[in-house]
């Protein structure tokens, strides 16, 4: 929704004017065009970059309460796999579907986004679209196996990747008290003779 508080930039391309759509219902027009993307666009691990390109393909209708927009909005987003920290790229189209009631239309602020004049602002809902769409775990493939948590090799491109197993220091003066020839120590063979 728009938000009354910060004006609209008439040179930003996801604020569209409205003005030769009149307040005749029925009027149409189509919008298409390719804007750049606004700062924040998404969450820590993979977002929409800063000015990378936002193509928009609108209709814009006058209808009695205001003005109906539909259409899509496409960007790339890029980030990381949360497993193995590879860089993700890929292109995301958002849908978008919004009714901009009339200054003077009673509806409540919560219920709809305004128009402010002739202008509207997709911004807002273009950042709804990519939050709610965006993994918030992102995974370069399902499969993805990770790191390692002793090295941090990538085990996608090493899935046969192990260590040794080494025993803990602290746990070395216990060594000495398995018993037998074999180095184990079971506990079930010496009470059953």
């Amino acid at each position: 929704m728009s938000s009354p508080h910060r004006p609209l930039d008439r040179r930003s391309g996801l604020v569209l004017d409205t003005y030769e759509l009149g307040r005749r219902a029925g009027a149409m027009k189509v919008v298409r065009t390719t804007t750049p993307a606004p700062a924040d666009l998404g969450i820590d691990v993979i977002a929409v970059p800063p000015g990378s390109p936002v193509e928009l393909d609108v209709r814009l209708e006058s209808v009695v309460e205001g003005v109906l927009v539909t259409g899509t909005a496409t960007v790339e987003v890029r980030g990381e796999c949360v497993r193995c920290l590879a860089e993700i790229s890929d292109s995301m189209e958002i849908d978008i579907q919004e009714l901009f009631v009339y200054p003077e239309n009673e509806a409540e602020e919560d219920e709809a986004s305004r128009l402010e004049g002739d202008l509207l602002d997709l911004e807002p809902l273009l950042r709804d679209g990519v939050v709610l769409d965006l993994p918030f775990q992102p995974l370069c493939r399902e499969d993805c196996q990770g790191l390692c948590v002793e090295c941090g090799a990538n085990l996608n491109d090493d899935p046969d990747h192990s260590h040794e197993a080494t025993l803990d220091s602290r746990w070395e003066k216990l060594r000495g008290l398995e018993g037998g020839s074999d180095g184990h120590y079971d506990v079930h063979s010496q009470f059953q003779d």
